[in-house]
């Protein structure tokens, strides 16, 4: 099973995203608010996936700062539609 965590997106897709994410059988953390501690909740998943549309400047730049210390492999898209991740996930999964 990969992990992923998905960084943006609307706080009323939370539970669509990680449906979504257990058809692709993947493990999912969402971060859709600012988090205190969220480099340390982001941990070492398999793949960082960063909304960047609706999502704090802070946000991405933790998760880019988390991704290239530890290689995990970081996407971006714009839209934090089902679509996208879909589509990001057939790529990456």
């Amino acid at each position: 099973m990969s992990s992923v965590v998905i960084i943006g997106g609307n706080d009323r897709m939370v539970c669509r995203y990680k449906d979504i994410c257990r058809e692709y059988n993947c493990e999912a953390k969402v971060f859709t608010q600012k988090k205190c501690n969220l480099e340390c909740l982001i941990g070492d998943p398999d793949l960082i996936i960063l909304f960047t549309n609706p999502v704090a400047h802070d946000m991405v730049k933790i998760a880019k700062k988390s991704a290239a210390r530890k290689g995990i492999a970081l996407v971006q898209a714009h839209s934090g539609s089902c679509n996208t991740l879909r589509t990001i996930l057939n790529s990456h999964v």
